[in-house]
């Protein structure tokens, strides 16, 4: 039955389209629903038709025996029957249309049947009513018209040969079944105007959802456009902040992937001299010696001297190599954590001088412990002492890699200042404390020292006292510490008496955190 909205217009076919398989949808589902709900009423009718012949139809008595009456085989058996079809359809195929025919026309018998069932009693027949306004759930005019069609049938073809089971009575006027049908049409007039408001109604409700979808795809796509246009000119504005601030990134690129670079050095120096010395090669001698005795290699082994060492040997061997792949491995972590640094310090300072990198939640100590790992294969051949003071910290939210740059210079710086001391127990000292809402990272050496005209101009850009330094290090360092709101300071006490460099971090106070 097609519904008219006079105050809908469909604007295009894909509009119209649309409405359509909404309002097939939701037709869809209501019919769904109707054959689930006429199968549970249809096997609650079945078992009321049984009770309904046990009580109206009374059980029969022959002398000293007793039987049940026919009608109660006739409500098991007949019922059963009526009940079956519609109710597996239902089950199997709900939602099609031979389904929903199905259950009208047994819906109808069924009503028949319980008329019978009770003499053809006037209260009986309100159930075919009702169940016209059940089967009116469905919003379908054409299985009204089936049930309607069966029940005028029913009651004539009865009415005419057996009126007693439709009637009550032994004989009847062959024209009351159509005083029944009047009826029966008088309220199918109603629900056929019930169905076709309600489907008016579910046509509108479809046409308001199909052009709410429209308008909000159409927002959607302003939205997304206005937002590639706000990307464009945000990385326009990254750009230019860029450009303006190429040369400082070059500078700070070279300075502190150099710093980075000494140790993947380091690092791969030390995998090529165990690869030069593995005894690796050791096995083709191996193989060789088994070559040569492969025929008789049980007697070999048994027998000959060599062979008995074998063995042996072999798990020598492979001890020793386990142990070569051991040390490989740890020096390759090195060299890879070395490379992913030198990657972070690319994008960080591509990203722009001025412009501040992503924050983030890290723990201070595990900082620290990389910057000492990024280190830590020239502090060992230097034979410095590394001792860590870390205090019970909050976790901060800081720019991950901008600490860590600064923490690997200072490290690098340290590891040349007791270099350069000449001192046997050359010590190297990584504090973490927190307090007054700032988070403290200390790193001290008992190196040079640094003379008390220095220390006024050691941020300085381009100040050093290395040969080899570029005095960028510790005024990038700087910069960094205060673009996070932090700071970064020093002490030292004089020429050989070592140094401290204390960087700060914004950090907020915890009542359980212990200084």
């Amino acid at each position: 039955m097609q519904a008219v909205v006079t105050d809908a217009t469909v604007p295009t076919a894909g509009l119209e389209q649309r409405i359509e398989t909404l309002f097939q949808a939701s037709q869809d589902k209501i019919q769904r629903r109707g054959d689930r709900l006429f199968a549970g009423l249809m096997i609650f009718q079945w078992l009321a038709g049984i009770a309904a012949a046990l009580w109206i139809s009374p059980r029969t008595w022959i002398g000293s025996t007793s039987q049940i009456h026919w009608h109660v085989w006739a409500a098991i058996f007949l019922g059963a029957a009526i009940t079956s079809l519609p109710v597996f359809l239902a089950w199997k195929q709900p939602g099609r249309t031979l389904t929903r025919h199905t259950i009208a026309v047994a819906q109808m018998i069924f009503s028949a049947l319980l008329i019978h069932l009770t003499g053809g009693r006037i209260e009986t027949h309100f159930h075919v009513f009702g169940s016209l306004a059940f089967i009116a759930f469905y919003r379908d005019w054409r299985v009204l018209l089936t049930a309607t069609v069966v029940v005028a049938a029913d009651h004539f073809a009865r009415g005419v040969f057996w009126p007693q089971s439709v009637f009550g009575v032994l004989t009847a006027s062959p024209w009351r079944w159509l005083e029944h049908a009047g009826w029966v049409i008088f309220e199918d007039t109603f629900l056929l105007i019930s169905i076709q408001q309600s489907l008016g109604e579910m046509f509108e409700v479809a046409t308001r959802r199909a052009k709410l979808e429209a308008v909000n795809v159409e927002i959607e796509s302003q939205v997304a456009e206005r937002t590639a246009a706000l990307t464009v000119a945000h990385k326009e504005l990254l750009e230019a902040s860029r450009q303006a601030g190429i040369a400082e990134v070059a500078t700070g690129i070279l300075h502190n992937v150099g710093n980075v670079l000494n140790s993947v050095n380091v690092a791969s120096s030390c995998v090529a001299d165990s690869l030069r010395k593995s005894k690796a090669a050791n096995l083709s001698k191996v193989v060789a010696l088994l070559r040569e005795n492969e025929k008789d290699l049980g007697d070999f082994l048994t027998n000959d001297p060599k062979g008995k060492q074998l063995p042996g040997y072999l798990a020598q061997l492979a001890e020793h190599l386990a142990g070569e792949q051991s040390h490989a491995l740890e020096e390759l972590a090195a060299l890879q954590k070395n490379i992913e640094h030198i990657k972070d310090i690319v994008t960080l300072q591509q990203s722009s001088a001025k412009t501040s990198g992503m924050a983030e939640i890290v723990n201070v100590a595990d900082l620290v412990d990389d910057a000492l790992r990024m280190n830590s294969s020239e502090l060992s051949r230097r034979d410095i002492e590394v001792t860590r003071e870390f205090k019970n910290v909050p976790p901060v939210t800081v720019e991950k890699h901008k600490v860590l740059q600064i923490l690997v210079n200072l490290v690098r710086n340290a590891k040349h200042a007791c270099d350069d001391s000449g001192h046997l127990d050359k010590r190297l000292t990584l504090r973490v404390t927190n307090g007054n809402q700032r988070l403290r990272i200390a790193v001290a050496d008992n190196g040079i020292g640094i003379p008390s005209e220095n220390l006024a101009r050691i941020f300085n850009y381009g100040f050093t006292t290395r040969k080899d330094g570029h005095g960028f290090g510790l005024h990038s360092g700087m910069l960094a510490a205060k673009e996070m709101g932090g700071s970064l300071t020093v002490h030292s006490a004089g020429p050989g008496l070592g140094a401290v460099f204390t960087l700060e971090l914004p950090c907020p106070t915890r009542e359980n955190s212990h200084e």
